[in-house]
């Protein structure tokens, strides 16, 4: 029996990309919430909070990136030429994010620079990796497997409210990691904060999906096809779940199931993202198999995978076991 290596990678990038979204995306969040906090020990402790991961936690970017170039190369030469801009905004919001990392602590006279370019390099990550979301769902225009659209055509309405929904994603996800790693005000401050937020992601998912609806209607055929329907119909009512669920533990100071069950969210939107697009993997119409390289390099980055991912995992496991718990609260006063 053959197997299908285009499938089994496919289904290796959807992976590494959701898990790229869980954990990116609370460090990235805790980003976003810095305006929410004005107090220097307060944005000090939230540092700490995802200081000695945030790191790691890109890895599965880059190793998103780098299995989509060996594994569907057609996918990759259209995908990076129909969003050159947002992709290079994007990288220079995380270069920012990074430098300011390292920078605001060792600087006195400059830390509010610093605090604006970590909170700025943060939202414009978000926002455009949200843009670059929209333009895929949308559709990407190709011709004989290459891209033939203009500079632009990933800016459009929908995109823009799709970067605005991983914003604010993304910013529920950093709520749910500062309610697990830290507590007295400063927690009870971010568990007040994460119910309108709960409600505008809500509100972005409802957005998106009647956009989708009315404006995209190969997607929206997709949706309630007879043999997608199946799959599709359980996720809104498992979503209304999730967020009463994340209401209730909320008020009832559960420290990690805000933070799970948005994740749980965030994994019923990205599935709704793969069941509005397979089996292409540039919508409309180049397929995971039209778009693979040849068996035998599909084989090498099988192999590659194979030897790369547990380590990584590993790692990744490894660096939040020795760096769990709480965040001591950071005092100012001796600083």
């Amino acid at each position: 029996m053959t197997i299908d290596l285009p499938v089994i990678l496919a289904g290796i990038i959807a992976l590494g990309v959701f898990i790229y979204v869980m954990l990116d995306g609370f460090d990235l969040g805790v980003g976003l919430l810095f305006p929410f906090f004005d107090a220097t020990g307060d944005r000090q402790t939230m540092i700490n909070s995802i200081a000695p991961i945030w790191d790691g936690n890109e890895t599965f970017l880059v190793l998103g990136g780098a299995a989509l170039y060996g594994a569907f190369p057609a996918a990759y030469s259209t995908l990076l030429p129909a969003n050159y801009l947002p992709l290079i905004m994007m990288v220079i919001g995380l270069i920012f994010r990074g430098a300011a990392f390292e920078l605001r602590e060792k600087a006195h006279r400059t830390r509010h620079a610093w605090d604006l370019a970590f909170i700025g390099g943060s939202a414009m990550a978000a926002f455009c990796q949200g843009v670059m979301l929209g333009s895929l769902l949308q559709g990407i225009k190709t011709l004989n497997g290459r891209y033939v659209g203009g500079a632009f055509d990933w800016l459009s309405p929908f995109s823009l409210v799709c970067g605005f929904g991983v914003v604010v994603t993304y910013a529920t996800l950093g709520c749910g990691w500062l309610i697990i790693k830290t507590d007295g005000e400063l927690q009870h401050r971010v568990r007040r904060l994460m119910t309108p937020l709960i409600w505008a992601l809500l509100g972005e998912i409802a957005v998106v999906s009647i956009w989708t609806i009315a404006g995209l209607p190969s997607v929206a055929n997709r949706w309630f096809s007879e043999g997608n329907v199946s799959w599709f119909l359980p996720v809104p009512v498992l979503v209304v779940a999730c967020a009463y669920g994340i209401f209730s533990s909320l008020r009832r100071s559960h420290n990690a199931m805000p933070f799970f069950l948005t994740l749980g969210i965030s994994f019923l939107a990205y599935s709704g993202l793969l069941i509005s697009i397979w089996p292409n993997i540039v919508p409309p119409n180049l397929t995971i198999w039209s778009a693979s390289s040849s068996r035998a390099s599909q084989i090498f980055v099988v192999a590659g995978l194979v030897a790369v991912l547990p380590i990584i995992f590993v790692y990744n496991a490894f660096q939040y076991w020795v760096f769990r718990g709480k965040v001591k609260n950071y005092d100012a006063t001796y600083h």
